[in-house]
C-alpha cells in the first residue's frame, strides 16, 4: 500500500486547503477492482463529517468576533449632570441649577489596540494549527482502522481457503477410507478439522463486521458503506532515511501547534507590556448656569498613577508562560523523535518480512502442499503430513498479512508525525498511483 497526494503540491498556507493536503499524505494507492471503498473515500468522508472538525467552524466564528471586538477603539460616552437643584433656600427649585453635557472617552497609548488585534490573530492561528493537527490525527486513525479492516478482509480469504482445504481433506480421507487405506479415526479428525475451520472463519467474519462498523463510525456512516475495501495490502515503499525523516518532524502539525502557542505568548507579552503605558481619560462639554442664563465650555483629563509598577505581575506571568511553552515544545519534539524512530524501525522490519514471506516462503510452501497432496492421494504420506503442509501454508499467508498490516500502520504513524510521505520522493512532484 503506497501513499499518494490529493494535491499535486505541498501548500504552506492556512485554512482547509492545508488540512486536506496534510490528510492526503496518508492515503494509499488503490490498484484493485473499481468496486469498493478506498481509503481516499474514507478520509474524505471523515474530514467532512467528524464532529470534532465541524466544531472548529464554531470556534473560528467566535474567534472572528473576538478579533473584531479587539480592533474597536475605546467607546465615546455622553454624560448629563445637574447640580444645585432640589435643595433648600435659594436652591429649592431649579433657578440656581447648573446643567452640564459632556462627551468623554479614553486615549489609548502604547499601541494597545494593535497589541489586542495581534493577540486575537494569534489565537486564530493557534486554532488553525490545532485544527490541522487534529485533522491529521483523524486521518491516521482512519488509516489504522482501514488497514485493520483490509487485513481482516485478506484473512477472510485465507480462512475461506482453509475451509475449502479442510473440505478437500474430508473428501480425500473418505476415498482412502473406502479403499481401506485410512482408518475411520482419520475421517473423524478430518471432519473435526473442517468444523474448526468453519468456526474460525465465522469468528473472523464477526471481527470483520465489528471493524466495518468502527471504520464507518468515523464519518457517522453505517457498516454497509465499508462492506468491501479496495486497496493493495502488500504494496510497500522503500522508506526514506531516518535522518531525512527526522528533519521533517520539526515542521509537523504537532510541533506547529507549539510554534503557534509561542507566537500567541509573544503577542500576549506585547499586550501586557503595552498596559504599562498610561491611558488618558478626556472629556469636553458645556455647562449652563440657570441663575444667570449664561453658559461655558468644560474640559478635563485624568491619568492613572503607577501603571508600570502595577503591571509588573502580569508581564512576569506572561513571560513564565512563554518559557513554559518553549520547554513543552522541546519535550514534545523529543517524544516525537522517539516515536518516529520506533515506527521507522518497525516499518522496515515488517515490510522486509512481508516481502520475504511472499517472495521466498509462500512459493516453497505452495509447491510442498501440492506435492504432499499428490503423495497423500497415492498413500505415500500420512494424514498428519497432509494437515501439516496445509497448516504451514495457511500460517505463512496469515503471517504475511500481519507483517504487511503492521508495516502500513507504522507507515501511517510516520507520515502522521512528519506530515510528509515516507519515501524520498520530491514533495512537489506528482504522485504516482
Amino acid at each position: 500500500m503506497t501513499f499518494f497526494y490529493l494535491g499535486q503540491r505541498r501548500m504552506r498556507c492556512a485554512g482547509l486547503a492545508r488540512v486536506a493536503l496534510y490528510a492526503s499524505l496518508l492515503l494509499p494507492a488503490v490498484v484493485q477492482a473499481q468496486a469498493g471503498l478506498t481509503l481516499d473515500d474514507a478520509v474524505r468522508r471523515t474530514l467532512q463529517q467528524h464532529p470534532q472538525l465541524q466544531a472548529f467552524s464554531i470556534r473560528f466564528g467566535a474567534l472572528d468576533s473576538e478579533r473584531e471586538a479587539a480592533s474597536l477603539r475605546p467607546a465615546f460616552r455622553l454624560g448629563v449632570e445637574a447640580e444645585s437643584i432640589a435643595g433648600s433656600g435659594p436652591y429649592s427649585g431649579t433657578d440656581s441649577a447648573e446643567l452640564s453635557v459632556s462627551l468623554s472617552s479614553v486615549l489609548e497609548l502604547g499601541s494597545k489596540r494593535a497589541a489586542r488585534v495581534d493577540v486575537a490573530t494569534s489565537r486564530y492561528a493557534l486554532a488553525e494549527a490545532q485544527r490541522d493537527a487534529r485533522a491529521l490525527d483523524l486521518v491516521g486513525e482512519v488509516t489504522r482502522r482501514f488497514v485493520t479492516l483490509l487485513a481482516l478482509q485478506e484473512k477472510l480469504a485465507v480462512a475461506g481457503d482453509a475451509t475449502a482445504l479442510a473440505q478437500r481433506s474430508v473428501e480425500l480421507v473418505k476415498q482412502r477410507t473406502r479403499r481401506g487405506g485410512s482408518p475411520e479415526a482419520e475421517l473423524l479428525r478430518a471432519e473435526a478439522a473442517l468444523a474448526q475451520a468453519q468456526l474460525a472463519e465465522a469468528a473472523l467474519k464477526a471481527d470483520w463486521q465489528s471493524s466495518r462498523y468502527a471504520l464507518a463510525s468515523l464519518w457517522r456512516g453505517n457498516a454497509s458503506e465499508a462492506a468491501v475495501l479496495r486497496g493493495d495490502l502488500f504494496k510497500l515503499d522503500t522508506p526514506a532515511t531516518f535522518d531525512g525523516l527526522l528533519q521533517r518532524v520539526e515542521q509537523s502539525p504537532a510541533i506547529s501547534v507549539y510554534a503557534s502557542k509561542e507566537r500567541l505568548r509573544a503577542a500576549e507579552l506585547v499586550l501586557a507590556q503595552s498596559r504599562s503605558s498610561l491611558d488618558i481619560d478626556w472629556s469636553v462639554g458645556a455647562r449652563r448656569f440657570e441663575d444667570t442664563g449664561e453658559s461655558a465650555f468644560t474640559a478635563g483629563v485624568s491619568v492613572p498613577l503607577f501603571t508600570g509598577r502595577r503591571n509588573q505581575g502580569e508581564v512576569g506571568a506572561v513571560l513564565a508562560q512563554r518559557d513554559e511553552v518553549r520547554l513543552q515544545r522541546e519535550a514534545a519534539l523529543l517524544e516525537l523523535r522517539s516515536q518516529l524512530f520506533s515506527a521507522w524501525q518497525a516499518y522496515r522490519q515488517n515490510a522486509d518480512a512481508a516481502q520475504r514471506i511472499r517472495q521466498g516462503v509462500l512459493p516453497l510452501l505452495e509447491r510442498a502442499l501440492a506435492q504432499t497432496r499428490d503423495a497423500y492421494e497415492r498413500g505415500g504420506y500420512s494424514y498428519a503430513d497432509w494437515v501439516s503442509a496445509q497448516r504451514d501454508l495457511l500460517d505463512a499467508r496469515n503471517a504475511a498479512i500481519d507483517t504487511a498490516s503492521r508495516a502500513l500502520v507504522s507507515q501511517a504513524l510516520i507520515e502522521q508525525l512528519t506530515a510528509e510521505p515516507l519515501t524520498d520522493e520530491q514533495v512537489g512532484a506528482p504522485a504516482s498511483r
